[in-house]
């Protein structure tokens, strides 16, 4: 669908930095740079705004969600209480081929480079589905797939913030922090690990909140 395509354009542009935070994204403009209908660019943009990377303003107008609106923080809370819990059943439950799912997932991630030159100073996209992939895989040995559900949705509003968060915070060593968490799931160590994927959400939502 030609919606689909724009959607899936528009949200690329908004992760590269192309629209940035409460940047005006206009329907008409878009559509004539995208060279579609005007009813095509609102149902792309009405799926942004329900993925959480767009608001919808008045006069029917939209912008890329603000940089400090405090929705991120409040979904970095619900991803602290809610993960954790997650992670430690995944450990009670999870098999030997959870395991290895979570060993290869985590090779790929450490594997592929974060950065790519032509998107900018965000996450490369390549890295982003691997850094998406290693954080499900850890939580997909607790056999719930209605938790699995509330993660994918937490996990897409959140991306955005994520990107934002790194390119703000260059510094930051999470090629560690993934290491010590594959380590303690593997290690069937629930303490450890639950505390290392809350301190680690925590991280993304205070250099937000430090910028």
């Amino acid at each position: 669908m030609l919606s689909e395509q724009v959607y899936a354009h528009l949200r690329d542009a908004i992760m590269r930095g192309e629209h940035g935070p409460g940047a005006a994204l206009k329907p008409q403009e878009l559509a004539q740079q995208q060279g579609v209908s005007l009813a095509v660019v609102r149902e792309a943009l009405v799926q942004l705004v329900g993925d959480g990377l767009a608001d919808r303003l008045p006069n029917r107008g939209f912008a890329v969600v603000a940089f400090s609106d405090r929705r991120w923080q409040q979904i970095a809370e619900a991803r602290q209480i809610v993960e954790p819990s997650v992670l430690r059943m995944s450990i009670e439950r999870g098999d030997v081929d959870w395991e290895a799912r979570v060993r290869a997932a985590h090779h790929r991630l450490a594997r592929t480079p974060v950065w790519a030159p032509e998107e900018g100073e965000y996450y490369s996209s390549e890295w982003s589905e691997a850094h998406r992939v290693f954080h499900r895989t850890l939580l997909e040995g607790c056999g719930n797939a209605v938790l699995l559900e509330t993660f994918d949705r937490m996990w897409t509003a959140s991306e955005l913030a994520r990107r934002w968060a790194t390119q703000r915070n260059p510094d930051r060593d999470g090629s560690d922090e993934h290491r010590r968490l594959e380590e303690a799931a593997l290690a069937r160590d629930a303490d450890t690990a639950a505390e290392l994927l809350a301190r680690h959400v925590a991280m993304t939502a205070a250099a937000l909140n430090d910028g």
